[in-house]
């Protein structure tokens, strides 16, 4: 049985792989969504990822078509209490920004559609410099003391304005950030690794990371030669195929993979899931078929050799 982590400072307890909800409504119908999210949570996982805004981009939807799915997938369960739910505010069509009204009406409309009285973890989605952070921590302590947020998170936020906020909280006694969601795998380490990893390690947050298999990359079924095609791998996966980076990362993968008999999208969560500070990767499975290789990241445990090897090829 894999062993749950604590999510930071929180109360809270969650699987080593979070379940992406970015598909569910745009790649993954209702149908297939409820059979993901069965499949997952039968194999013991609890943590769900979602936001408001998915999948806003698809012709036909308006935003929150994820976040429906899953509040009719708990109702239908009655599993609410057994599952951590994370969602986010900021980018949904008619929720824009993180003013402090649009974070309380945007709040409402999740819990709504989710079909719940509390989101667990509630993340500002795309921090807006332009919003004063006592403003919007001033929001967010709000709905976590009407008990509609249990704990709060940034994601795509810069190390700098995350210590204003973390500062803020502390000296004002306000709710404080317990996680950060941050762009980061094998083939994009830039954007985390560094000043905001540090800040993350030294006050006691947990990483979430996204697009954690690089939008399907880092799961082997793309190599150099091949034609990318699908909705989401086109823009994400195809543009590591023909750098020196990806095929060194592809190579040592392979190497690894082989060595455990487990799959390349495995051994590349389980890099991400060993670095220090990472609570959970995020990964998104569109059928059922997908998801052994993301819940196998729980039981598979890789040397200190085969992180360095990895950690070398991504350089």
């Amino acid at each position: 049985m894999t062993t749950l982590r604590p999510l930071g400072s929180s109360d809270l307890e969650v699987f080593p792989l979070a379940l992406g909800g970015n598909v569910f409504g745009w790649t993954a119908d209702e149908e297939t969504s409820f059979a993901v999210l069965d499949a997952y949570t039968a194999a013991g996982g609890n943590f769900v990822d979602t936001a408001d805004v998915y999948s806003a981009w698809v012709e036909g939807n308006s935003g929150g078509e994820s976040e429906t799915i899953i509040g009719k997938w708990l109702a239908s369960r009655g599993n609410r209490d057994d599952v951590v739910i994370a969602t986010k505010v900021s980018q949904h069509p008619e929720f824009q920004g993180l003013s402090a009204d649009t974070i309380k009406a945007a709040a409402d409309a999740s819990l709504k559609r989710l079909g719940t009285d509390h989101i667990d973890l509630y993340y500002t989605h795309f921090d807006k410099p332009e919003t004063p952070v006592e403003e919007i921590l001033g929001a967010l302590d709000e709905l976590v003391r009407a008990g509609k947020v249990r704990h709060i998170a940034a994601s795509n936020i810069s190390p700098e304005r995350l210590r204003e906020f973390l500062d803020f909280s502390d000296r004002e006694g306000l709710a404080r950030y317990v996680a950060v969601q941050p762009h980061y795998n094998l083939v994009s380490r830039d954007t985390y690794e560094g000043p905001l990893q540090d800040v993350v390690s030294h006050t006691g947050l947990a990483a979430v990371p996204y697009f954690a298999l690089a939008s399907g990359f880092l799961t082997g079924k793309y190599r150099p030669g091949t034609t990318v095609s699908g909705a989401r791998a086109a823009g994400g996966a195809g543009k590591h195929l023909d750098t020196e980076r990806g095929r060194k990362v592809l190579a040592a993968l392979d190497e690894i993979a082989a060595a455990h008999d487990a799959e390349v999208a495995t051994v590349a969560l389980a890099w991400l899931a060993a670095q220090p500070t990472i609570t959970a990767p995020i990964a998104s499975a569109r059928t059922v078929a997908q998801l052994p290789a993301l819940l196998a990241v729980g039981e598979l445990e890789l040397t200190e050799a085969e992180i360095g090897r990895l950690t070398e090829a991504s350089a």
